[in-house]
């Protein structure tokens, strides 16, 4: 999971309404870090926020796409999310692992808003055969 490039983050807002993004990802412990970068968006305050702070239950999922069946993979991490203000004292050390996976963020590092999924329980799925006990 650590060394995908891209999960599926979800959320739920008050209308019960489900909200599906794909984000940048660090792992940090048992603890996912994405943020609110620089790529063009609607606004700073995205509806992944607005949910957020209505419903704190979120869904991270990573997976692994091959032609080849038997290299499938997915992992899914499920946990409560907090918003951190980028302004936040915290918000360096937790943007470090980010930074430090992508190069794209070493000119210009994340300003927006960091959300941070303490996971509570990870669930796994692969193509790949057991081996027999």
């Amino acid at each position: 999971m650590a060394a995908a490039r891209v999960a599926r983050l979800a959320t739920v807002g008050d209308d019960g309404r489900p909200h599906l993004v794909p984000v940048t990802f660090a792992l940090e412990g048992e603890r996912i870090v994405t943020a609110v970068d620089h790529k063009p968006k609607s606004g700073a305050w995205l509806r992944r926020l607005r949910n957020i702070q209505v419903n704190p239950n979120v869904c991270v999922l990573v997976d692994h796409y091959d032609e080849d069946w038997t290299a499938l993979w997915w992992v899914r991490a499920d946990g409560f999310a907090t918003i951190l203000d980028g302004e936040d004292e915290r918000a360096p050390a937790l943007l470090a692992p980010l930074v430090a996976k992508y190069p794209q963020y070493r000119p210009q590092p994340p300003t927006g808003p960091l959300i941070v999924v303490q996971v509570t329980h990870y669930s796994t799925w692969s193509a790949l055969p057991t081996s027999p006990t």
